[in-house]
């Protein structure tokens, strides 16, 4: 049976989602100032959903 994941694993995953999502919104602000919005609209719909990850991995931490 694997191991239950620690507080400080989860937290460090949550961490790690928020820095991707952080990454993403400079990708895509750098394809929307070089005009290429397909791609920034496609980064930032990824953004989105690492959002609400991010938002449910808190809300697990807090349980």
């Amino acid at each position: 049976m694997p191991e239950v994941p620690s507080t400080a694993v989860l937290t460090s995953i949550a961490a790690t989602l928020d820095d991707l999502r952080t990454r993403l919104v400079e990708a895509a602000e750098a394809f929307g100032q070089a005009g290429d919005e397909a791609r920034a609209g496609e980064l930032y719909e990824v953004e989105r959903h690492l959002l609400q990850a991010t938002r449910r991995m808190t809300r697990l931490l807090r349980t």
